[in-house]
């Protein structure tokens, strides 16, 4: 019968008479009725509530005192009303606003609602408001977390809601089969869906985007998979957390979780501490890996070896090595192995590198016949472990691998070269170029060495490009690179002089074979820079430095550039510029100041232009922590200096898609009055 009843209603205009009505009990009929009919009869509900436009002035936000009134009666502050009457004429009202699509409002009622408003429900109302509440939380806390204010200034029923909605979900939530995204509440998904399909992962994206890492570590702890579960919170984080500092909350929440289980994952663990750069952590991981009485452990530590040499990032994975304690109780001579396995010895030896790892273990066995069996063992694979992180074996392999397959054809670098005429200097200069590119990093040097003559025919920094460009196709071979380039290196080393422009191009060529991997060659370029006055040999001496010294921000190296930056020449200033940059790629470092003051001094704009450069290199992936050098470059009056803040926007946000760096590079693309600036925006 009811149900007969409700099917023949057709108008709300009788429920919304009693509202009229004194005794409020009626008024609670009809605000029971009004809610179970506001999705057929909104309209003429909303026609009665007179007031909604003061309403819509009066709650601005979800802080707002909320006072719901219908038909000139405030039935929400209705002293006669109980708290449930209250919160059902909250629900009635929340619903009719969103049917008028004022989401705002509606979303402020419904958290007056309060347990009435159902986060289980399958409705459009309720998929919609929660995304709205996802949405405002979500804001909110990244709001505080960035200006540093309280998080009580969030509602504390919005909290509320979110709250039962996730709690509702890790109960919901047994398996996750499927790699989606966190925040598919945002889409048009049912998110009772969602829920029921049990996926642990959308749990995971609103708690990080909320910034809730307790729910974090609660949905990754209770799932089922707790190592796949982990594995995508660090794809997430790097995916779609944007600012760098909460990244690194979430990866220190990250490793404290791997930690805590029985069989932790030291390949993620010593990822994350390498984006947290903390060395120390990764050094007592392989420590303890390389002290177990297992093999396999010890193979473990070998593969994070090789797996934090993978991110080329050099100062890192120094600190690492200089981290690892030497072995106890051993003879002095049995640490030499370990300590001249990064040397820049090994110039005769350019065999494989196990069998460099192999010798450098026998040699240090025959000093150990009387010590701890744990600490022989322990030494040995503490000696191939300094190989790996020094790079070394990976280039080796990589130097075997190169050479073996090398595919280049010589007959098109031959046809190149009887195409162009002799005389044209430019495409003489492209043809050594393409020669360097089709051989980098192979070793093969043939198409060079037959052709002599013509090489000799390069002047000038044509010259300096074709020495440079042995560098590129030696590129790795750090055993023998500078017994390689000893003829076209300055007086005073191991070979004769010639050309400043080749000797130039030699020193460059010496930073780029041992680039990233300098500590053989690094002191040898310094000598080589404060041995000659000829700025083109600066010029090459800097480039080359900052090359082998990349990222490692070495203080006497810094001083050793920046006394030629102060020589205020402008063909070795450039240089200088550029090298100081690369030698504090990454480090956000305050000589980036020292180096902004020095070029507004100067009036050489090829200094202005590589001081731009390296300063831009500084802040390379350091987000929004390079935000105040950024504004301080694009707005400097000098186009070369803004030109600069370009390169160091993309920089410090490469591979973020942050929409802030990108508006702001499309925003000087089409106003900046320099054709520079806009063309490298």
């Amino acid at each position: 019968m009811a149900a007969a009843a409700a099917t023949m209603v057709s108008s709300a205009g009788g429920l919304l008479a009693m509202l009229n009505e004194s005794h409020p009990q009626l008024k609670l009929h009809a605000l029971s009725n009004l809610v179970s009919f506001v999705d057929q009869f909104w309209p003429e509900i909303s026609t009665s509530v007179p007031i909604i436009n003061a309403l819509n002035a009066r709650v601005p936000c979800l802080n707002a005192d909320i006072k719901l009134v219908v038909s000139r009666e405030s039935l929400y502050e209705d002293e006669e009303f109980d708290q449930h009457q209250r919160q059902l004429a909250a629900l009635l009202v929340s619903k009719v606003f969103y049917y008028l699509g004022e989401l705002n409002d509606s979303l402020s009622y419904a958290l007056g609602a309060g347990p009435l408003f159902d986060v289980s429900e399958d409705s459009d109302y309720v998929h919609t408001l929660l995304s709205k509440a996802i949405d405002e939380y979500a804001s909110l806390r990244s709001k505080a977390a960035e200006s540093s204010a309280e998080v009580a200034s969030v509602d504390p029923r919005l909290e509320a809601i979110v709250e039962r909605m996730l709690d509702r979900y890790v109960e919901l939530a047994f398996v996750f089969d499927e790699y989606i995204l966190g925040l598919v509440f945002l889409s048009h998904y049912s998110f009772i869906r969602c829920l029921m399909d049990g996926k642990y992962h959308q749990a995971m994206g609103i708690a990080i985007e909320c910034r809730r890492l307790d729910k974090l570590e609660e949905a990754i702890t209770r799932s089922d998979n707790v190592h796949l579960t982990l594995a995508y919170s660090i794809n997430v984080s790097h995916s779609f957390v944007y600012r760098r500092e909460y990244r690194q909350e979430v990866l220190r929440l990250l490793v404290k979780v791997y930690q805590q289980l029985p069989s932790p994952d030291y390949l993620s663990i010593c990822q994350c501490l390498m984006f947290l750069d903390e060395p120390e952590g990764v050094a007592n991981i392989l420590e303890k890996l390389l002290r177990s009485e297992t093999k396999e452990d010890a193979l473990l530590a070998f593969q994070v070896a090789f797996d934090l040499v993978e991110n080329e990032h050099q100062a890192f994975l120094l600190n690492v090595r200089d981290r690892l304690p030497p072995p106890k109780s051993l003879p002095s001579e049995s640490e030499q192995p370990g300590s001249t396995d990064s040397a820049p010895a090994q110039n005769e030896n350019s065999t494989a590198p196990d069998v460099q790892m192999t010798d450098g273990s026998s040699a240090s066995m025959t000093n150990m016949h009387d010590a701890d069996p744990k600490e022989v063992v322990y030494a040995e694979r503490l000696n191939k472990i300094k190989g790996i992180l020094s790079g070394e074996t990976s280039i080796q392999l990589t130097l075997q691998f190169l050479y073996s397959h090398n595919k280049s054809d010589l007959l098109i670098l031959k046809t190149i070269k009887q195409s162009v005429e002799m005389r044209n200097s430019v495409c003489h200069t492209a043809t050594i170029y393409a020669n360097a590119i089709m051989h980098a990093g192979t070793t093969v040097d043939t198409f060079l060495r037959e052709n002599l003559d013509w090489l000799s025919r390069a002047t000038n920094w044509a010259k300096f490009s074709a020495t440079a460009g042995l560098g590129v196709i030696h590129r790795g071979h750090l055993q023998q690179g500078r017994s390689l380039m000893a003829p076209y290196l300055p007086q005073g080393a191991a070979g004769g002089g010639g050309s400043p422009y080749s000797e130039g191009g030699a020193l460059y060529a010496l930073g780029l074979i041992h680039a990233n991997h300098g500590e053989g060659i690094k002191q040898f370029l310094r000598d080589s820079l404060s041995n000659t006055n000829i700025e083109v040999i600066q010029h090459g001496a800097c480039l080359g430095l900052g090359l082998a010294a990349l990222g490692t921000a070495d203080e006497e190296v810094y001083d050793d550039i920046k006394s030629v930056l102060y020589t205020d020449s402008a063909v070795a200033g450039e240089a200088a510029g550029i090298s100081m940059g690369l030698l504090m790629v990454g480090t956000a470092s305050e000589k980036a100041s020292e180096m902004l003051a020095y070029a507004h001094e100067t009036q050489h704009e090829k200094i202005i232009r590589g001081l731009a450069l390296g300063i831009a290199l500084t802040v390379y992936g350091r987000e929004e922590e390079a935000d105040t050098l950024i504004e301080q470059m694009t707005l400097d009056q000098d186009p070369i200096l803004r030109y600069g803040g370009m390169y160091a926007l993309a920089l410090a946000y490469r591979g973020t898609a942050n929409n802030k760096a990108i508006r702001h590079l499309l925003h000087f693309a089409v106003s900046d009055v320099s054709d520079d600036v806009r063309r490298t925006a």
